[in-house]
């Protein structure tokens, strides 16, 4: 009698480590597979298939100082459901990687997914395959993502997009968020449910969970030192700078960048600092349970009644009324 065929792993995946990997995003993402993958939590690769490799050499030393061994070379795309590019802090290396690119069209002319997870997504678009996609890229490296590549859509307000070939995701937590998606795509509801219980998580965010970011550049081409501005601001929204402080930041005085932003916004520097910090209270009161005088002091007001009345005079609304709306509003968990 015939021994029975192997059965077939319902998700396989090779994931392809870059130098100065985020080992948040990588952890959190072949963590979930792991729990996915087994009945019995033992990690055994049962349901659920992964390898590592590495961009160019193992061990691949993260962002943290963390070195992970991996597999020899790197993967055969089509014994993989998907290959994953886990990024980091080299994204802006100009340094080619032919085989890379070269790997990342084999795998999307065999139809084999493509994961860009963290700031693998660069490697994805060097490879070509920007086209009309769009690519989810996390709020911290949108300005170099956007230079690289001009042609590019991009978006900083979504967790991770899924464009049917390839799927990109802004990284750190994001990527649990992502594994999830994956595993009750391919393994179903219940083996994404056994994977939150264990991570303790209450619920899968949805892809359209906004990302942290709280600031709108105006529609076409922005003055340069306007957006280096506001990333500035938004990168130091728990310690506010000066308004000196940021014209020093983009080599203007501080009469330059007022009219920058009276051009650009309409309005002044600390008018459009403000309008950030309220965006990332209103953030606080939707994502999560803080009391609003914590959220108040969090983003940067003098108190509760300070950040209410500034709040209901741009939402026109109270906070309290907010967190309600989006706790029992019809889209609440969608």
């Amino acid at each position: 009698m015939k021994p029975a065929a192997p059965r077939r792993h319902e998700l396989s995946i090779a994931l392809i480590l870059q130098d100065k990997f985020t080992i948040a995003a990588f952890s959190g993402f072949i963590d979930a597979l792991r729990l996915a993958a087994d009945d019995a939590a033992k990690s055994r690769q049962i349901r659920v298939a992964w390898k590592v490799f590495a961009q160019h050499r193992s061990p691949v030393m993260a962002s943290c100082g963390l070195r992970v061994a991996t597999e020899d070379g790197l993967p055969v795309p089509e014994d993989y459901d998907y290959i994953a590019i886990c990024g980091g802090n080299s994204f802006a290396d100009a340094a080619p990687a032919p085989q890379l690119a070269q790997l990342i069209q084999r795998a999307h002319r065999a139809r084999v997914g493509l994961l860009g997870i963290c700031t693998g997504s660069f490697a994805i678009a060097r490879a070509g395959l920007i086209g009309d996609r769009r690519f989810c890229i996390h709020w911290n490296v949108a300005e170099p993502f956007k230079a690289l590549f001009p042609r590019a859509q991009i978006s900083v307000d979504r967790i991770f997009i899924d464009e049917g070939d390839v799927i990109t995701c802004a990284g750190s937590t994001a990527a649990i968020d992502l594994a999830l998606y994956l595993v009750m795509r391919h393994c179903g509801q219940d083996r994404a449910q056994q994977v939150m219980r264990h991570m303790m998580l209450s619920q899968m965010r949805p892809a359209t969970m906004p990302q942290a970011h709280f600031y709108q550049l105006p529609p076409g081409d922005s003055h340069p030192r306007l957006r280096r501005a506001l990333h500035f601001m938004e990168q130091q929204l728990d310690h506010p700078p000066s308004v000196g402080a940021i014209a020093r930041y983009c080599g203007v005085s501080v009469r330059q960048l007022e009219r920058i932003f009276r051009q650009a916004l309409g309005q002044t520097p600390n008018a459009a600092f403000r309008q950030m910090r309220l965006n990332y209270g209103r953030y606080l009161l939707s994502a999560g349970t803080l009391p609003v005088t914590e959220i108040a002091h969090i983003a940067g007001f003098s108190d509760a009644a300070h950040f209410s009345r500034e709040f209901r005079r741009a939402f026109h609304e109270t906070p309290s009324a907010h967190r309600r709306a989006r706790s029992h509003g019809p889209d609440a968990g969608s």
